[in-house]
This record gives C-alpha cells, structure tokens and sequence, in this order.
C-alpha cells in the first residue's frame, strides 16, 4: 500500500501504538503477521481514534466481539498523521501515585515483617548469572553479592543483581566501604539492600543513610530507567519512595567504637537493620573465632535490644558453619542470617563427590585385581 502523507516507518508506528496504551502486538513466529493478543483486545481496540487505524469503528468491533485472534497486517495499524497521537497520553503522565501502581518487592524484607527468619546465600566465587536462580531454587530468600571480600567489580554485580531480580529473590551488596560511589552505583545496578562494614560512629551510618536514601530521607541521587523496574521510565516522585520503602540500608556492627554506639546507630532515620559482623567484632574483642566467649553473646544481646527498641532487625553473619549458635541468635531475635557462600557449598560438594569417588575406584581396582 502506498504511503500516505505524513506517514512514518512502520518501527516509530508500533512504538507510538504502544504509548498510545495500545495492547502489545505479539508477532506469529510461524506465519510473520501481528495480532492482538485474545485477552486485551476487547477492551484495548475502541482507544484509537478512528482516523488512525484503516479499519473502520464497526469494524473495530466487529473485530474484538467476533475474531480476537484475527491477524492484522502493518497496513491495518497505518497512522496518516504523527500527530494524531497526543503525547499528553503517554505513560509517563499516568506513573502518579494516584493511578500508577509502583511494585517493587524485597522478599528478604517481607520475609522479615512476617516475624520469620530470612536467610541469604553468599556469592564472592561464582561470577555468572545463572547463580541467582541456583540460589532461588534451592530456597534461599535473597543473595548477598560481596564486593568487600571479592574482586567482585560493579559491573559484575550488577549483572548478578538483575538475575536475582529476574529470579524472584532480593539481591543485597556488601560493599567494600561507605563511599557513595560504591553505595549508589551498586544500588542504580539493581541492588535492593547495601550492607556497609566498619561503621565506627553514629555519622558513618548517616553517611550510608545519605547515599543509599532518595530525598527526604538521604540524597542520593535521582535516575530513571532503573532495572528494578524493568527500565521502564517512572517519575522519581513515583520512583523513589517506592525505592526508599524497599532498600534495605544496612550498618555492620564488627568494631568494638560500633557496639559502644549500637543503641544510637540503631536509632538513625533510614537504617533498616544492622548485621552484625562475627568474625572482625570477635578478632577486635582480643577473642578471634572464639564463639563460645559469653562476650560475643552479650554483644548479640545488646545489638538485638538495641534494635528492638528502634523497630530495627539484627542480621548474622559470619556463622554459616555453625548453625547451633545461629539458631541460638535467632532465637534471642535476630531475623535475617548470612547462611551459606558459594565456594565453600561448591568445595564441601565436590570433595565429598571425591571421596566416594576414590572410595568407587579402590573397590573396583581392588576387585579387578583379584581376579588376577
């Protein structure tokens, strides 16, 4: 078909029907056409403005009420005129509080608000996507990428941190420190929560609440186009409560000037929990590794008091080989653990695999021997 006047490429036309709120336009692998989806196309065709499609009103619902699986060529979606499609109507004027639902969920987070114990995989060996899932099916609430004790980049974790997204699971960044370099850019990566170590006064968790926080709360920065999202534009007065309300912002308590202060970090506007940090709080007590010390219990108990009385929830970390004490943390109130890390998983599989293994081929050696 020609042409007509004012006519735009066929590209610009299935863009511009889709910021018209038109249903999306699934192409037949099999045959080549575009049709409209059998689910949407009675309420969605009757939008158009006549003069846009080269099907006439009955027609359109003839169309929706009689055929919804009906194939449409490019030609029955030609547009005369760009302008017949105001861009007062795209989405962007619809992402209001009002009338735009925003979700963004942090399944760590809901996990805890129910009063349950939330539990997180560690990853600081395996650099690929397919972790994410791994970690998804094997029943953990989130995966916690960690760059302080990685050669983990940004790039890196942000790739893992979309796949956890796309998984199901929230992903959380250990960061290697404070600077709002690391703590913006791992959250703009898809990060829902940033945990941040050797936090020695109350202004080091300020400072974490000021870069991971949108105004009022810090003063990160704005952006759009986020992959919580799946990058679709948002306005930030949309965008960022909804993104403030599921970041978990996260102080480590594992030096000895942050437990002194634990009641009054625990007590900063915008920290959400604070992990405690087993291993380096033991090593700065003098006590390295020394689980069983009664002073490690007594840092446990003033840390969860501190955040039970601030609405905050306590974290541990540094335990996974021995769930005896994380069972007793949890009990005392802590509702979120670092359980597992990758390598070690991946290590204790494969030297037990090993081992029978070795086990397989004494028995059959031995076997084939003898019968020499």
């Amino acid at each position: 078909m020609p042409a007509a006047i004012g006519a735009v490429p066929w590209c610009s036309k299935i863009r511009m029907l889709r910021l018209r709120g038109a249903p999306m336009l699934q192409r037949h692998i099999n045959h080549g056409v575009w049709k409209v989806p059998s689910c949407v196309a009675r309420t969605s065709l009757g939008r158009f403005p006549a003069n846009s499609l080269h099907t006439s009103h009955s027609k359109k619902r003839s169309l929706a009420s009689t055929n919804t699986r009906k194939r449409l060529n490019p030609s029955h979606l030609h547009i005369c005129q760009p302008s017949s499609i105001p861009l007062t109507q795209t989405p962007v004027k619809k992402y209001t509080s009002a009338t735009m639902a925003v979700e963004l969920r942090n399944t760590i987070k809901e996990k805890m608000e129910k009063g349950e114990v939330a539990y997180t995989l560690s990853v600081k060996t395996v650099r690929t996507v397919e972790i994410s899932m791994m970690a998804k099916t094997a029943g953990f609430d989130g995966i916690l990428i960690d760059m302080e004790h990685s050669s983990f980049d940004l790039d890196t974790t942000g790739q893992i941190c979309i796949s956890a997204l796309y998984a199901g699971i929230a992903p959380i960044v250990r960061a290697p420190s404070k600077d709002p370099f690391y703590v913006s850019r791992i959250l703009d990566g898809g990060a829902l929560g940033v945990i941040v170590p050797h936090i020695r006064s109350v202004q080091d968790a300020k400072d974490v609440v000021q870069a991971a926080k949108f105004q009022p709360v810090g003063v990160r920065s704005s952006t759009n186009g986020l992959p919580h999202f799946q990058f679709r534009s948002i306005p930030a007065k949309v965008s960022n409560p909804v993104c403030n309300a599921s970041t978990l912002v996260i102080p480590m308590i594992e030096t000895l000037e942050a437990l002194e202060l634990v009641d009054e970090i625990a007590a900063v506007e915008g920290v959400d929990s604070l992990l405690i940090g087993t291993n380096d709080l033991t090593a700065e007590m003098g006590i390295p590794g020394d689980y069983e010390n009664p002073r490690l219990t007594e840092a446990y108990e003033r840390t969860i008091a501190a955040c039970n009385k601030h609405g905050k929830w306590v974290g541990v970390g540094g335990l996974h080989s021995r769930l005896d004490l994380v069972e007793k943390f949890c009990a005392m109130g802590a509702r979120w653990v670092m359980a597992a890390t990758d390598g070690p998983l991946l290590l204790a599989g494969a030297t037990k695999r090993g081992a029978e293994m070795a086990q397989l081929s004494a028995r059959v050696t031995g076997a084939t021997n003898g019968k020499h």
